[in-house]
């Protein structure tokens, strides 16, 4: 437990609430063209924006605890950073490091996968997003793991491969599948049978998240557990009938394909197997973790559940224990905001769609389920939409935005906090036309949340967990020119972006308790600490340092 937060004897608050709106993949793009953020009618946000405190903070590479600045930030590390203060070491990095020193193939549970398939002359199974977006997994860490393994005798392995086309090209499967045929075969002239197994888009199967499509991760048990689903000599042949047959698909919503041979599929998976889910990220592992390890499991029919040792590559949730066994220890992360205000008795909301409900609550408390104080925390759920991004691409932010009105209105809460995920989620379609709708939409709530904070006397911050919806199509990165694909339109980019995102500060009681120039050159962890000021407090000493200057 954590101390009440100090009072700041030269700064009283605000009579009204601080609400925190997280515009979940909203930057500053370097290119005009692709800019959706540009492009859109963003009304409420350019008044704010031009009138107010203003601020770009970086949200990618080492800012959030990435590896490298060419790291892309994501909603996971984002909403790490801003709740608790600081920088910690990220998955890729923490992973990195793991092989580099050995510590993962020394380790407890790496050695009893091997040795559980060695001792039943089973396969080795790995599952993961098949790209080196550095989100989710990198498929150099899929690599080293099966070079491994071929040194340390493990004769049969399977891979099910997830295609990106999100967090990379939106139609660069093949650029990883064909180099990674060709690395498999060289492991195979050392006596070894690896081989690609089933695979599928990353939308279509396996990799759902907080329960919004069971049905998604039904469709990649069926495909890798159970060997059911179209067949295909290889995972070239899969991808490239379906872009045949579907014009314009893009790789995350690839269906579902089995490689099999004359005696049918390669690589379901067995009693005495093992299974290793290579993503470091959780949010898209817990589903179909649970699958795998819950007994009483009544998402889905499972028809059958092979007796196998799983794990996966990193721990999903500390609090749940899941997985059971993993390969690399999360960061420990402490002291979040979160947890600050809760022990000062402070009230606070959280509130997002169920597409970003887990980023606001659990990633925003350092990856830990539940509330600090059940009395002083009311955590709020708006359930997304079951159809394509694109088709709604207004998602649920007036629905958010209702429930804030109110809670603004209540006089209830000292801290809001909120996400409008359609930066993000729409940006990720790929959809020009419905990026611009949703951020349109989305502003329209801002310009009714800013007058709800006018009329409460409180202060709104808008901000963003990292870039998307600015940087929608593909540049030479040379001449910077828009590259076209083989129709001459511009080649969509479905990933998130390098850029800064905003910090604006609309306080309209401002009694010049700060300077109106907010410091420069800081990320997006220092909004905890800005936060904290806000709400009349002193920040802990070691939080990064807030953006205003008093």
């Amino acid at each position: 437990m954590v101390a009440a937060l100090k009072k700041n004897p030269q700064w009283k608050g605000r009579r009204g609430p601080l609400v925190l709106v997280i515009m979940d993949g909203v930057g500053y793009g370097e290119y005009k063209e692709g800019d959706a953020v540009q492009a859109a009618d963003m009304l409420h946000f350019r008044k704010l924006e031009a009138s107010c405190p203003v601020t770009k903070l970086k949200a990618h590479g080492t800012a959030v605890g990435l590896p490298s600045d060419d790291d892309m930030g994501n909603s996971e590390v984002g909403h790490n950073a801003i709740g608790c203060g600081r920088v910690f070491a990220q998955g890729a990095r923490l992973v990195n490091l793991s092989i580099e020193t050995g510590a993962m193939f020394q380790g407890r549970v790496w050695r009893e996968l091997v040795a559980n398939v060695k001792n039943s002359r089973g396969a080795l199974h790995f599952i993961g997003l098949f790209s080196d977006g550095n989100v989710h997994s990198h498929i150099e860490h899929l690599k080293a793991m099966l070079i491994q393994a071929q040194k340390e005798g493990v004769q049969r392995a399977r891979i099910h491969i997830l295609l990106d086309g999100r967090d990379v090209g939106s139609q660069s499967a093949l650029d990883y599948v064909i180099p990674f045929e060709a690395f498999l075969a060289e492991l195979r002239t050392k006596g070894v049978d690896y081989r690609i197994a089933s695979g599928g888009g990353r939308q279509y199967i396996t990799m759902d998240r907080y329960g919004a499509n069971w049905k998604q991760v039904k469709r990649g048990w069926d495909c890798h557990v159970l060997g059911l689903g179209r067949r295909f000599s290889s995972a070239e042949e899969a991808i490239t009938t379906y872009r045949k047959e579907i014009p314009g698909v893009i790789d995350q919503d690839v269906p579902e394909f089995v490689i099999a041979d004359e005696k049918g599929p390669v690589g379901t998976i067995e009693d005495g197997d093992s299974v290793i889910f290579f993503n470091f990220r959780g949010d898209r592992a817990i589903e179909i973790t649970a699958a795998f390890e819950q007994d009483n499991f009544d998402k889905f029919d499972r028809v059958r559940r092979p007796k196998v040792y799983y794990a996966g590559m990193m721990q999903y949730d500390g609090d749940l224990m899941v997985p059971k066994n993993y390969l690399v220890s999360p960061p420990a992360i402490d002291r979040t905001v979160g947890e600050y205000i809760a022990a000062t008795g402070l009230k606070t909301l959280a509130i997002s769609e169920t597409q970003k409900f887990g980023h606001v609550t659990y990633f925003f408390n350092g990856n830990r389920s539940g509330k600090f104080s059940d009395e002083l925390e009311d955590y709020v759920e708006i359930k997304s939409d079951r159809v394509p991004f694109e088709q709604r691409p207004w998602m649920k932010c007036a629905e958010i935005a209702d429930y804030v009105l109110d809670a603004i209105g209540s006089g209830k809460y000292s801290f809001i906090r909120l996400n409008f995920p359609n930066g993000d989620m729409v940006g990720h379609t790929g959809v020009f036309q419905a990026v611009v709708c949703g951020l349109e939409g989305m502003d329209l709530q801002i310009g009714r949340i800013k007058e709800a904070v006018e009329k409460a006397g409180g202060i709104l911050i808008l901000t963003a967990d990292h870039g998307n919806s600015d940087d929608m199509f593909e540049h030479d990165k040379k001449t910077g020119k828009v590259t076209l694909d083989a129709n001459g339109e511009p080649k969509v980019k479905t990933s998130h972006s390098l850029n800064p995102v905003p910090c604006v500060i609309y306080d309209p009681e401002y009694k010049g308790e700060y300077k109106a120039a907010l410091r420069s050159g800081l990320g997006i962890s220092s909004l905890a600490a800005t936060c904290i000021e806000l709400l009349g407090y002193e920040p802990p000493a070691d939080y990064d340092p807030s953006v205003l200057e008093m």
